[in-house]
């Protein structure tokens, strides 16, 4: 007991370092938030506002409204695209078993190692073609695509793991496989449709590459490229960048507090078999 109590000690310290480390950049971009123009250069940086103003998050208010409430309805249409396309494959793959099911598993996994700048200029190409390029549809599709495949096993590791048991009650009380789906599977599938959700909608909200290949010329543009119209070579709104990225990184962390039990039990689903 004697040996093992330093031990703890050191690995506690240890990680509150590593802790520090990791939120130092989320400290500095509040600390700069509050700083004034003219304090940005100071030497040495204050570390912390001393004489703070405000108008870093007035700019918020005034210009980037538009922007947050674009992000949300990209961020909700990808969470309800994905999870229609994603939950109805995981429950083939897992329960149904189609031929060809481990090689569309595959498939998915490599879809997943695509690079997105690849896959935003095939649908430029697609968008221009099709004149949907500049919309919010065009946009929600595009980040679908990134969230589809990780959904997909996401799904298919969850549902593996439901009683066969349970399905075959369903079907004895005259149920089909659509109702068995509706009504059985997926509610028991919670905590994966929550990490589902959650993923795709941390993913199309922060996503900037789509979002100036696709909808860069439109009307209606995410927070991303909110914050890129900030900066430029003249441009010293820095306190104006950091309040937005602040007050855009506080959906983001609601989300993560209030799913993370879901989200540990749904990415953990299907590692370990009985």
């Amino acid at each position: 007991m004697t040996t093992s109590r330093p031990r703890a000690w050191w690995k506690t310290g240890v990680g509150l370092v590593l802790t520090g480390l990791m939120l130092f950049p989320v400290y500095w971009m509040v600390n700069v938030s509050f700083t004034r123009d003219r304090d940005l250069r100071a030497t040495p940086p204050h570390l912390l506002p001393t004489d703070g103003t405000w108008d870093g998050y007035r700019a918020v208010i005034d210009q980037q409204l538009p922007y947050l409430g674009t992000s949300f309805v990209v961020g909700l249409g990808t969470v309800a695209l994905t999870v229609a396309l994603a939950a109805p494959a995981g429950y083939a793959l897992a329960k149904l078993r189609p031929p060809g099911g481990r090689a569309l598993s595959f498939v998915l996994l490599i879809a997943q190692m695509i690079p997105g700048i690849i896959m935003a200029m095939g649908f430029y190409a697609s968008y221009l073609t099709l004149g949907i390029l500049n919309t919010l549809p065009g946009l929600i599709l595009a980040d679908s695509t990134l969230a589809v495949p990780f959904a997909v096993l996401i799904f298919t590791a969850f549902m593996y793991g439901i009683p066969d048991e349970l399905l075959q009650a369903a079907v004895i009380d005259g149920a089909g496989r659509l109702r068995t789906f509706w009504s059985v599977v997926l509610p028991v599938s919670r905590n994966s449709v929550v990490t589902v959700s959650l993923f795709a909608f941390l993913w199309s909200w922060s996503d900037f590459i789509f979002a100036s290949t696709l909808v860069g010329g439109g009307d209606h543009q995410p927070i991303t490229l909110g914050i890129y119209h900030y900066i430029g070579n003249n441009n010293q709104q820095w306190n104006a960048i950091m309040a937005t990225a602040v007050v855009a990184s506080i959906p983001a962390a609601i989300l993560l507090i209030l799913a993370q039990r879901y989200v540990s039990m749904g990415v953990t689903a299907g590692a370990v078999k009985d």
